[in-house]
């Protein structure tokens, strides 16, 4: 069986569009072919920022809450969001059921290493692979934390020079746009799926909060998640429509992809 977890969650970012992720946590949960949909009641409120995290206060409680949502799933789930860290959840979960079997393949034009140091505006969906390693805040941070080796970036284009050095010092395997595909090379389950929406082609699929151009064609990204053995868990994060009508062909995207995590 599986569920989509639809966590509508904006405060994670820093883009003036950031509430407009609610709206698009909901309208993609729709699109996902699932036997059931789960939506976390998460707060809607700003937050307060401290520790150098935006809204910590409100990450910590929407967290808590997405565990307890998780509590009561059984079978594979879905996450739909919402900014990217509504995703730690839903993966600690999946490497307490896997452990260092698991693989997490993100695929993200950021690589999302960023520290409340290196990132002045606070936004921790910026900061989210690196609090999946154990380094993040607490009440954001897994009790068990992964290994560099069982993360893999992909479809990187926009890192700044703090990440690029912090995944050098880490390891962590990284692939951009033109060597998208080497990322299968050797990859096998359990595998945990995390899609930003921003990796893709913004003249192609342009409702997010941070576009960044010469991104992935859909149907390459498609083509990729068919090739994935064992997708044990995924999710599909940061779909900021700009207003209240439907972009059919966003939607025919999102549609799809959902239907290749879910296969």
């Amino acid at each position: 069986m599986t569920t989509v977890l639809c966590v509508p969650q904006w405060q994670g970012s820093a883009s003036s569009k950031a509430p407009r992720l609610m709206a698009g946590a909901r309208r993609a949960a729709e699109l996902v072919p699932a036997q059931a949909v789960v939506t976390v009641p998460v707060l809607e409120n700003g937050g307060e920022k401290a520790a150098g995290i935006r809204a910590l206060d409100v990450l910590v409680e929407n967290q808590r809450l997405t565990r307890e949502a998780l509590a009561g799933i059984e079978g594979r789930v879905i996450t739909v969001g919402g900014d990217c860290a509504v995703d730690i959840a839903p993966i600690a979960a999946a490497h307490a059921r896997y452990g260092d079997r698991l693989t997490v393949l993100w695929i993200d034009a950021h690589p999302d290493v960023y520290s409340p140091v290196t990132l002045p505006s606070g936004a921790f969906h910026g900061m989210v692979v690196r609090a999946l390693l154990g380094d993040g805040p607490a009440g954001l941070t897994p009790d068990r934390p992964l290994a560099p080796e069982q993360v893999i970036i992909a479809g990187e284009r926009a890192g700044d020079a703090s990440e690029h050095e912090y995944l050098a010092k880490t390891g962590l395997r990284r692939y951009g746009v033109e060597d998208l595909e080497r990322v299968l090379d050797g990859l096998r389950g359990p595998v945990y799926v995390h899609v930003d929406l921003d990796v893709l082609e913004p003249t192609v699929f342009g409702s997010t909060c941070y576009p960044e151009p010469d991104g992935v064609r859909p149907q390459r990204l498609i083509d990729l998640i068919d090739n994935v053995d064992e997708i044990v868990g995924a999710a599909i994060t940061e779909h900021a429509p700009s207003g209240d009508a439907v972009n059919d062909a966003e939607a025919e995207v999102i549609r799809r992809l959902g239907a290749a995590l879910a296969a």
